[in-house]
């Protein structure tokens, strides 16, 4: 038995796998390029269930068949060590296979009973935060980011959690204050910086926005490509809000597309700051159809109702029709399927992937008859204020265009 620099048990007697499970926490609640030393950890010690849980999420965060079908393995044998090990890593096991099998409520149930007994536990705690977000959970998110900061306010990474979780609660002076407070304590948080960047969005203050992106932008060579692409996605976005195109499209190039072409997150950066310039009013050029030969790949993972609806809106600008009605006919299909997110897949993410197809095609009236009765309901898809800000200005959009077109219906 050994335990992490937190004091938690780890049931193996390796001292390089601790050190590489206490790394790998570091990576990931830093956003760090890391993370991929728990794999060391899994291959050091293939009976320390905890090593294998944490190698098996690595791969789920990749979001794809692809990455369930690598974690399997890992899975497999946390599964198997799981009987000899203790009722912390038992738990985090449990909740790393529900979160395999999309029950997603299930694993922010069980990463909800750690935080309760182990709320030192900051790596399950941050799966847990993101779980909630791509729920739709803003209190969730309060809560849990309150009950860390309750357990430990002197913990690294605590405030900067507590920032974002304030923001998407639109408690935004308490939400800047904590985000400074963490960077007071700890230059190297860019979730900190991030949620400053919401709050500076959220609030319009594109100058201070501006100035953000120049203080901070240096630092974020060390992130992980997520958080590379996404921080310099807030710092395009405040490029359009000032008017400079050319600037956000710059951007576009060189830092939000192309770090990599094949994560889907960053896929998602890509075609929201792509849709966003086109409805500024810039000229976008070919950049849907390069990136739509990455988009095409994704069409059968089913992993996320709000990744695949970007996934579909760059496939719809491209002019890839046969691949965005797979796409299409994939939401029904997973609308169909009888567990705890059909409900969201068929009531929300069913009929907004219409809408933003539509849209996509340029049939504005039928895009805005299927879009208002849903924006009250997006949060279901998961994402960020900031994030879902895109199906505000979708709406937006068709409302400023309301002359009459063909309406035909989409299958699916």
């Amino acid at each position: 038995m050994r335990h992490t620099e937190d004091g938690l048990p780890v049931t193996t007697d390796a001292d390089d796998v601790v050190q590489a499970l206490n790394q790998f926490g570091n990576e990931l609640l830093s956003h760090g390029k890391g993370a991929a030393v728990v794999f060391e950890a899994a291959a050091s010690d293939p009976d320390c269930a905890l090593a294998q849980a944490w190698a098996a999420a690595a791969y789920l965060f990749l979001m794809t068949d692809e990455g369930r079908r690598k974690a399997q393995p890992f899975l497999d044998r946390a599964i198997a060590a799981a009987p000899h090990a203790n009722a912390r890593e038992r738990m985090l096991v449990a909740a790393i296979c529900a979160w395999a099998a999309d029950d997603v409520p299930r694993a922010i149930a069980l990463h909800g009973d750690v935080l309760t007994q182990w709320p030192q536990d900051l790596t399950s705690a941050k799966l847990l935060l993101i779980h909630q977000l791509n729920d739709g959970d803003v209190r969730g998110q309060l809560a849990t980011a309150e009950s860390l900061l309750r357990a430990d306010p002197t913990r690294r990474f605590v405030h900067g959690l507590h920032a974002f979780a304030l923001e998407q609660n639109d408690r935004l002076r308490e939400a800047e204050f904590a985000a400074r407070t963490a960077l007071a304590c700890d230059e190297a948080d860019p979730w900190a910086e991030h949620a400053l960047a919401h709050v500076f969005d959220t609030e319009r203050r594109t100058e201070e926005g501006l100035i953000w992106a120049d203080r901070y932008g240096a630092r974020w060579d060390r992130c992980s490509s997520f958080l590379y692409t996404h921080n310099w996605w807030h710092a395009a976005l405040f490029r359009i809000e000032a008017g400079d195109h050319d600037g956000a499209l710059a951007l576009f190039d060189r830092r939000v597309w192309g770090v990599r072409k094949d994560y889907v997150q960053d896929q998602v950066n890509a075609v929201a700051l792509l849709a966003r310039l086109e409805l500024a009013g810039a000229v976008v050029g070919a950049r849907w159809q390069e990136l739509a030969d990455h988009l095409e790949r994704r069409i059968g993972d089913r992993s996320n109702a709000f990744v695949d609806l970007h996934t579909l809106y760059g496939l719809g600008r491209a002019g890839r029709d046969t691949a965005a009605h797979q796409l299409l006919l994939g939401f029904a299909a997973r609308a169909r399927r009888d567990d705890a997110r059909c409900d969201v897949w068929g009531e929300v993410a069913l009929p907004a992937a219409r809408a933003l197809l539509a849209h996509a095609r340029n049939r504005k009236r039928e895009a805005l008859d299927l879009l208002t009765p849903l924006l009250p309901r997006l949060i279901a898809v998961g994402g960020s204020h900031a994030q879902r800000d895109w199906f505000d200005r979708m709406h937006r959009d068709c409302l400023a265009d309301r002359t009459p077109q063909p309406r035909r219906r989409l299958a699916a």
